[in-house]
């Protein structure tokens, strides 16, 4: 059987609320595990939309990453193709597939383990402090977004990768463009080269004065394996900023405002601390920021039911519908810390699954702890929160508040 398709509104849908999913979704398992939807180029796309599925075709060695692949979904305006002779371009680590990913995330892996990440906590958590007392002594209200959520990532990630403090808003600005799906293709192009070129000066520098620095280890262990390649390792810095950066400038401001919304859950929260991981990973579950980043192509044929989805074609696995599976979450469209989370696929799964989820679960954990214990007084200022739009990453592009 080929389709099960006759969703009336091209895809990707819109989320028009703060704190829900697309309309959509409502009821969407109830089509199958797998639907099909159309891109408004016309180019189709399997969704998968539940939780057991979706971890699955993730599993599945039969659906690939590679993003240069002319099946591939496209969800972004413009991305290097193959060329006429099947060559396919450079590819950072997130679009690769085995045995090349595996030897790429072994090498960058070391840097990510639960030790460093919790060592890193102190500064962390300095960070954060910092960016609270500037918004303690600026105006009211003030823009959340703008005071708190956009630069707290953007300073952890460039420490974290040994970056000089610089231009760190245009790195924000540039990253934006880049994961816009509004953003033209010329839009993008100048923002990608503009954001390349400040990563391969970089590198340069660290090549020949390595510094005890996430980028100086990674080159080091590159250089012993004989493999080291400054292109790509550009590939795979950029891809670690963008991805590092966005999912959790949207988690903090989402967050805030879910928890804000949610008085006595947040009030529970605040007098126990130890609910303050739970929040975190319930918050990741509820919010699915990056519902639409899973995107694969199938390298063969894959039947699910009665569907068949052909070699060629595009699929997404939907984080968002996945973490609200009602097979899976009594009352998902509720925001409980009384549930327990753990199903949740909110930083994916398989050999893809995010590699800087210990960094972001330490930044979130830091902020919301520190936020509302330094200001209990915290509350909405306005009810004009406007959601991002076009951008793969869910999130808002203004939250006033005050206290």
């Amino acid at each position: 059987m080929r389709a099960r398709t006759s969703l009336d509104q091209p895809f990707p849908w819109p989320r028009t609320a703060p704190l829900s999913l697309p309309s959509h979704y409502a009821g969407l398992q109830e089509k199958g595990p797998v639907v099909q939807a159309v891109f408004p180029s016309g180019q189709k796309v399997w969704l998968i939309t539940d939780n057991e599925h979706f971890r699955r075709i993730l599993a599945d060695p039969r659906i690939s990453s590679d993003q240069s692949h002319p099946g591939f979904p496209q969800i972004f305006p413009v991305g290097q193709r193959r060329t006429k002779d099947n060559k396919r371009p450079k590819l950072s680590y997130s679009g690769m597939d085995r045995p090349e990913h595996t030897h790429h995330r072994r090498i960058v892996a070391h840097e990510f383990t639960d030790g460093r990440i919790d060592a890193l906590r102190p500064r962390i958590q300095q960070i954060v402090d910092e960016h609270v007392d500037a918004m303690l002594c600026g105006p009211r209200p003030t823009d959340l977004v703008e005071a708190l959520a956009e630069p707290i990532p953007s300073w952890v990630v460039c420490e974290f990768l040994g970056m000089p403090g610089g231009d760190r808003a245009g790195l924000r600005e540039k990253s934006a463009v880049v994961l816009n799906r509004r953003s033209s293709p010329e839009e993008v192009r100048r923002a990608s080269l503009g954001l390349r070129a400040e990563v391969m000066e970089l590198l340069a520098a660290q090549e020949t004065e390595p510094g005890d620095s996430v980028l100086g280890r990674v080159i080091d262990r590159y250089q012993a394996s004989g493999t080291y390649d400054r292109v790509q390792m550009m590939l795979h810095t950029v891809s670690l900023i963008t991805a590092g950066h966005e999912t959790t400038v949207n988690m903090i401001a989402l967050g805030v405002v879910t928890l804000l919304e949610h008085p006595e859950q947040l009030d529970r929260m605040i007098r126990d601390p130890r609910l303050v991981s739970r929040a975190v990973e319930e918050l990741l579950r509820f919010l699915s920021v990056g519902d639409l980043v899973t995107a694969r192509v199938a390298l063969a044929d894959i039947e699910i039911g009665d569907i068949v989805i052909r070699e060629g074609e595009g699929v997404i696995a939907l984080g968002g519908a996945a973490n609200h599976d009602p097979a899976v979450f009594d009352r998902p469209e509720v925001f409980d810390l009384d549930r327990d989370p753990g199903e949740h696929v909110a930083f994916g799964h398989g050999i893809h699954k995010c590699l800087g989820k210990a960094l972001a679960r330490v930044e979130l954990e830091a902020v919301f702890t520190t936020l509302f214990t330094r200001i209990p007084g915290l509350r909405l200022a306005a009810d004009d929160m406007p959601v991002k739009q076009g951008s793969v990453i869910h999130g808002l592009d203004r939250v006033l508040v005050t206290w």
